[in-house]
């Protein structure tokens, strides 16, 4: 099966994936079914739009049902077995670099920037000083509960 020609583009509709793959929109719906990853949806509602990977995947779909003959569950675990599972040592080892001993310590210092910065955005100088200082966040004020009116 020849390859097809993908354009430079990030994001697909599903009449260009069609096209691109030469399948009808039913085909790709059933293989959406198969592959929940398969595609993303815009917004709530929205169309649903491919992204090149998904287009890619599309085609190697395509491939092996209708080159190989093999069935859907056949080409979700060929798929699966392709994927690669383990890092490559020398992938792994910046991983491993970031994890070390300290992981959580420097991640809490990020929360607490991160937190400083949203307190300086909401407009609450006092709450950033605050919160970049590491104090605890004051307890909410509590609404006194008003006595029922009586009716008359």
């Amino acid at each position: 099966m020849p390859d097809a020609e993908i354009p430079k583009r990030a994001l697909f509709k599903t009449s260009e994936v069609c096209e691109i793959a030469s399948v009808q929109p039913y085909v790709l719906r059933s293989w959406e079914s198969e592959f929940p990853d398969l595609g993303v949806a815009k917004s709530a509602g929205g169309p649903r739009v491919y992204r090149r990977a998904d287009v890619e995947k599309v085609l190697r779909i395509k491939q092996l049902v209708f080159s190989d003959g093999l069935t859907l569950a056949g080409v979700r675990r060929r798929i699966d077995d392709e994927a690669p599972t383990v890092f490559e040592e020398a992938e792994a080892a910046p991983i491993a670099e970031l994890l070390g001993r300290n992981a959580k310590e420097r991640l809490s210092e990020v929360k607490r920037g991160l937190m400083s910065i949203l307190a300086m955005l909401g407009g609450r100088p006092d709450e950033a000083r605050r919160l970049v200082a590491g104090a605890p966040a004051p307890a909410p004020a509590r609404k006194k509960n008003k006595p029922a009116r009586k009716r008359r």
